[in-house]
């Protein structure tokens, strides 16, 4: 029985389950609606399903210290609430981490949110929280650089620089600066030359992207059927300009990407990059950006995590 399991057991129909949330306070969500009518209806989610929640507002160079200090405290659980940048920003602190920590994602794509069964509105996520249970989770480790879902370069590394530019510029309207994002991305992607090497096997490809994903993806609404399955995916958007390059993201858009004939997918349990330029180029991170020289050596954490998800452990 795990430690959230028997936490809910002790508690009497007296007493309620304490939940300490760290909120990202520059997060969308929580601009949009403002950071005390955010944190009150937070607070309101919790008690309608009979627990209890402090929430604590922090700005991003603070969210390690406050998500620490809240898995140490006995009598709640922690949860950390922001975007798939955030999550990735304290994945140092829950590798340290030795109790289920819950995730509320705030962001825009919410990948792992997905993943985890989190979906819909806040109240329907707090619900989940309240009634969900450990998810074990593999991590993966560029060179000195952790993430939890997905690293990418190519497209998917302009379509992150061009989102945060957009988010900037459409404050109002989260969908309407992911759109200018894809449309830029799409306009200006230029293909790039990857060694990618798979154990003892190297392949040379031209491409538009390449995509390390933990786990395999699969289905009209990118989830992973599991999260500790102990394998990376490789995605190759084969280059073939702008038609090809749109009828590609289309085709994601719509969840026929593993059918087009523009994407080849493999797998393989470490993964090596190396651009063929050998310049300083972009990747990302789940959504974060870094502009860095490779080689990019890919190497699994299994089952380095534990968080609470709202659908049952995949077996």
């Amino acid at each position: 029985m795990s430690d959230l399991q028997l936490a809910r057991r002790e508690h009497t129909s007296d007493s309620v389950m304490r939940y300490t949330v760290v909120v990202n306070a520059r997060a969308g969500t929580v601009l949009e609606a403002g950071p005390d009518a955010f944190a009150g209806r937070i607070g309101a989610a919790f008690r309608a399903h009979g627990c209890e929640a402090e929430v604590k507002l922090v700005h991003p160079r603070d969210l390690d210290d406050a998500l620490s200090l809240a898995i140490e405290e006995d009598g709640a659980i922690p949860v950390i609430a922001g975007g798939d940048g955030t999550i990735n920003g304290v994945l140092p602190i829950l590798l340290q981490c030795e109790r289920p920590v819950g995730i509320l994602p705030l962001g825009t794509v919410n990948v792992l949110g997905r993943d985890l069964g989190l979906i819909g509105p806040l109240e329907k996520q707090i619900q989940a929280l309240c009634e969900g249970e450990p998810v074990t989770m593999d991590i993966g480790r560029v060179n000195e650089r952790l993430f939890h879902s997905l690293s990418g370069m190519g497209f998917f590394s302009l379509m992150a620089r061009e989102r945060e530019f957009a988010r900037r510029r459409f404050p109002f309207s989260r969908t309407i600066a992911f759109v200018v994002a894809a449309t830029r991305s799409i306009l200006f992607t230029r293909a790039i030359t990857v060694d990618i090497r798979v154990g003892d096997h190297i392949r040379q490809v031209e491409a538009d992207a390449v995509l390390v994903t933990i786990n395999s993806f699969d289905g009209i609404e990118w989830r992973r059927a599991r999260l500790d399955g102990g394998h990376f995916e490789v995605h190759i958007l084969n280059a073939g300009g702008l038609a090809s390059r749109t009828r590609a993201a289309l085709a994601v858009a719509s969840g026929r990407w593993r059918s087009s004939k523009h994407l080849t997918s493999f797998t393989g349990e470490e993964i090596t990059l190396i651009r063929r330029d050998k310049r300083r180029g972009h990747i990302t991170f789940d959504g974060e950006v870094q502009r860095t020289a490779g080689p990019f050596s890919y190497r699994l954490l299994p089952k380095a995590i534990q968080v609470i998800g709202a659908r049952p452990q995949a077996i």
